[in-house]
C-alpha cells in the first residue's frame, strides 16, 4: 500500500483507511494539512513546487503541506510536513478548516500558521525555490494561472477569517 490516508465523510468522521493515489483517483473525502509561513515582517512564504513533485509541479503556492497520514492528527501532520518541507521544527498554530472541492480531489483543508524565525532549509524535491512576499505581492501572484488553485482558494478564506477577527477584535475594544 502506498501512503495510507483516513477516508473521511462531509462533517470530516473517519470512514476508514485507504491508499491517498486512490482517495484521489476515486475522489474520496482525505485530509490535507498545510502551513501558511510568515516572517517577523507579516511577509509570506511563498515557494515555487518542484519539477517532480506529482501535484501541481512547477506552479506558485502559498502553503506548504501534504496528507495527513491514517490515524495521524492535522496538527501533526502539519508540524511533520513542516520538518521535511523547509527543515523548521516547530508547532503550527491551528488557523481553519474547510471542506475544499479540490483542482484534482475533494479533501479537508487544515490550514495552520506559523512565524519563521530561524533558518529555511527547503527540501528542493519539494520547494524549488522561495521568497518573501507582502500581502499586495502575494494577491498579485494568487491572480496568475501558474498558482495553485486550492491555494487561491484558501487563500481567501484565510483573510476573510482574518477580516472577521479583526472586526471582533475591534468591537471588543470599543465596548471596553
Amino acid at each position: 500500500m502506498g501512503e495510507a490516508v483516513d477516508q473521511v465523510d462531509e462533517q470530516d468522521r473517519v470512514l476508514g483507511v485507504v491508499e491517498r493515489g486512490e482517495a484521489i483517483r476515486l475522489r474520496l473525502l482525505h485530509r490535507v494539512a498545510t502551513i501558511v509561513c510568515r516572517d517577523t515582517d507579516g511577509r509570506f512564504l511563498v515557494h515555487r513546487r518542484g519539477d517532480t513533485t506529482p501535484l501541481f509541479p512547477g506552479q506558485a503556492n502559498w502553503m506548504l503541506g501534504g496528507a495527513v497520514h491514517a490515524g495521524e492528527s492535522y496538527a501533526d501532520a502539519a508540524a511533520r510536513e513542516l520538518a521535511e518541507e523547509l527543515g523548521i521544527v516547530e508547532r503550527p498554530r491551528f488557523v481553519l478548516k474547510f471542506l475544499c472541492e479540490g483542482a484534482i480531489s475533494p479533501y479537508w483543508l487544515g490550514l495552520h500558521e506559523v512565524v519563521v524565525t530561524g533558518p529555511v532549509r527547503a527540501d528542493p524535491s519539494e520547494v524549488a525555490r522561495y521568497a518573501w512576499v507582502t500581502d499586495d505581492e502575494l494577491s498579485a501572484l494568487a491572480a496568475r494561472d501558474s498558482f495553485v488553485p486550492d491555494a487561491r482558494e484558501a487563500l481567501g478564506r484565510y483573510r476573510a477569517l482574518k477580516r472577521v477577527r479583526a472586526s471582533e477584535s475591534e468591537a471588543r475594544a470599543r465596548r471596553k
